[in-house]
């Protein structure tokens, strides 16, 4: 291994340790990486790692099953990492861009223009379909509307049908749940992107990567995107990720979880392995960047999704995006009283997901700045998070996906988020 990677940037006063540690968790990180921090709206740490990374290689992750089931984890290996992060690089952010999906939900909540609690068929009336009807727009936020793939073939939604937005939405609006939605909760990788922007766009006219850039990113003036324009493909770093799991490596994942091939639940979560590691490759091409995947496929950088969360919790030169209200509702626990659908209930315990309304909660394995914190984490060990009652914003963009979410907190993180905590005058925990 190498020493400590160089890292390039910014801290303001009181806010050095953060530097140390970023580099510190950088040090065997076989790709590189940003890390921006707010504090009540202001920027106080922008850096960037700048040296080479470390020469030998991290455990690969080995799950294939996504965020929210036992055991799984990454979709590919690590594999060397691509060119440093400049200050204007921009990144694949992964599932972190699920909560640029539910910032644009919550806002048409807040202006009347979209009721959480409604049926989702009130204004997708193709969705009542197959026992959907009483499916609610919170269902969806929170994971709990059963329809966690586009297909019910294992084999999973193959490209380039995977970047038709259209003939997804259709097929979603189709499908008969694989649970009774609101009876339980798994992790909608994919699925959840398409529902809650197809929701967004029957009630806004435009679709979510068009209202986010509007009445978002514009504003706050961030280089986030949900469809990356073709001017700042110059500023793309791309991520690093091996080959992808083999079916017969998803079809055994599965079976771990004890259940049958032709179970609808096993061949759910076998679509959505093979549908994910679909987009992983796809990210690495222009049409992939360009399509706007709404649960995945955001592109940007930490320091623009720190200024995100910190206008999310409080002003940022002027703009606040969610009144108080609205925020604790969005970061109140949906899932905590529910199971996981059957037999994957078994797993439950104190390291399960959990969700708020698009966004996750902390847990054991993904702790975020504590009690009160939301988020979201992304494939690989992206994240961006916020604590309100501590002004405290935070995000962390990666090139090496090598976070194995089974195994617990991604060791990158845990060296700043720290520091950070620290500086911001958050006690340690108990």
């Amino acid at each position: 291994m190498t020493g400590r990677p160089a890292v390039d940037g910014s801290v303001r006063p009181g806010w050095e340790a953060v530097r140390d540690t970023f580099a510190q968790g950088q040090a065997q990180d076989p790709g590189h990486a940003q890390l921006a921090v707010h504090h009540h709206g202001r920027l106080v740490v922008d850096l960037w790692s700048t040296g080479a990374p470390a020469t030998g290689s991290l455990r690969p992750g080995t799950g294939v099953l996504g965020a929210g089931v036992p055991g799984a984890g990454n979709p590919a290996a690590a594999a060397p990492g691509p060119r440093p992060f400049g200050p204007d690089s921009v990144g694949v952010l992964m599932s972190v861009s699920k909560a640029l999906v539910a910032v644009c939900a919550h806002l048409l909540s807040e202006r009347g223009v979209l009721d959480l609690d409604a049926p989702v068929a009130r204004s997708w009336p193709e969705f009542a379909a197959s026992g959907k009807a009483e499916t609610t727009v919170a269902d969806l936020l929170a994971h709990r509307a059963g329809l966690p793939a586009f297909t019910a073939d294992p084999g999973g939604t193959p490209l380039p049908g995977l970047l038709d937005a259209e003939a997804r939405t259709r097929a979603l609006a189709a499908m008969r749940p694989v649970w009774q939605p609101g009876s339980a909760f798994l992790y909608h990788a994919l699925t959840y992107g398409h529902l809650v922007g197809e929701v967004v766009r029957r009630v806004s006219g435009r679709s979510v990567g068009r209202l986010f850039a509007d009445e978002v990113a514009g504003p706050l003036g961030l280089d986030l995107w949900i469809g990356l324009p073709q001017r700042e493909e110059h500023r793309f770093v791309p991520q690093s990720a091996g080959p992808p799991p083999t079916a017969e490596q998803i079809a055994a994942a599965v079976g771990r979880l004890g259940l049958a091939p032709d179970h609808p639940l096993g061949t759910a979560l076998r679509a959505s392995a093979a549908e994910v590691a679909g987009v992983v490759g796809a990210l690495s091409h222009r049409k992939g960047r360009a399509a706007g995947i709404p649960a995945a496929g955001g592109i940007g950088n930490a320091r623009s999704l720190s200024r995100l969360y910190a206008a999310l919790i409080g002003r940022v030169d002027g703009i606040r995006l969610l009144s108080p209200r609205t925020l604790d509702l969005a970061r109140t626990p949906h899932t905590d009283h529910l199971p996981q659908p059957a037999p994957l209930h078994r797993f439950d315990g104190p390291d399960r997901s959990r969700f708020g309304l698009g966004f996750e909660l902390p847990r054991p394995g993904e702790p975020l700045l504590g009690t009160g914190s939301f988020g979201h984490a992304g494939a690989g060990g992206r994240l961006g998070m916020a604590h309100p009652e501590s002004g405290l914003a935070v995000g962390y963009v990666c090139t090496a996906m090598t976070w194995e979410p089974s195994a617990g907190p991604d060791p990158r993180w845990a060296p700043w988020t720290t520091a950070v905590k620290e500086a911001a005058g958050l006690p340690a925990p108990a």
